[in-house]
């Protein structure tokens, strides 16, 4: 079986010189120490281009979560190589890992959102913390905020507390807030796990638009089979380890 960056190679004939934004070389991990160490990934190896939609599937226990983590700089790297946008994270600097982290976007199955707050509200808060990107840009976050919250089909719902919306409508706010600064990277854990069929469908395809444009990579962990026509690849992942491509 073809290793995923076998595969993609033969199917897109890199010949390029692209510089690859995420770069795995022989990259594991483990859980627990001494006798109770547990190794989570083993020796995985994977290039992701900007622009790719990339979906990791697989069982419950497989590393998928796991390597979410590593690449959206959550957690250290123990051994092998993690380049991201170009920058090693084995042994960076806890100030490198926050440059690499402010560069990329996460949604998460749970929406994370404060429901105290408005849609706008929450999405503003995100920004808040890319005053770096902000002020090379020169823009207002109030406006950023409500032209993404727009561009994901809340223009009318910008004001909404969210406890006030819907689960496909705070997984919409969620997405917002991941690309209101325009992140390099947008990681996706189980995005549409708690949606019905058309909500899941709406949110996967407004990610999708927006990667698209923005030349931005989304990778996304999944179990929902109805997506994955969106991808363009699907990696598998079986006991820590990266199987296949397709």
């Amino acid at each position: 079986m073809l290793s995923s960056d076998t595969q993609f190679a033969q199917n897109h004939c890199l010949d390029n010189a692209e510089t690859p934004l995420i770069k795995a070389k022989q990259l594991s991990h483990y859980f627990g120490s001494s006798e109770l160490r547990k190794r989570v990934l083993s020796d995985i190896d994977l290039s992701i281009f900007a622009g790719e939609i990339v979906i990791i599937s697989g069982p419950s226990g497989s590393g998928k979560t796991t390597l979410l983590t590593l690449i959206g700089g959550l957690r250290s790297v123990q051994a092998g190589s993690l380049k991201l946008l170009g920058k090693e994270m084995k042994k960076a600097s806890k100030p490198a890992m926050i440059a690499v982290r402010q560069q990329i976007g996460y949604v998460f199955q749970a929406h994370n959102l404060l429901t105290f707050l408005t849609a706008k509200q929450n999405v503003r808060m995100s920004l808040e913390l890319h005053s770096d990107y902000l002020h090379q840009t020169h823009q207002d976050i109030d406006q950023l905020a409500i032209d993404t919250l727009t561009e994901v089909g809340l223009g009318d719902r910008i004001d909404y507390p969210i406890n006030k919306l819907s689960g496909g409508q705070k997984q919409r706010v969620g997405i917002a807030r991941a690309l209101a600064s325009y992140p390099k990277i947008v990681l996706a854990d189980e995005p549409t796990a708690s949606l019905d069929r058309q909500s899941g469908r709406d949110v996967v395809d407004i990610m999708y638009r927006l990667a698209k444009e923005r030349g931005s990579i989304v990778l996304l962990v999944t179990h929902d089979d109805r997506i994955l026509d969106v991808a363009d690849r699907i990696l598998h992942m079986e006991d820590g380890r990266l199987l296949s491509a397709a």
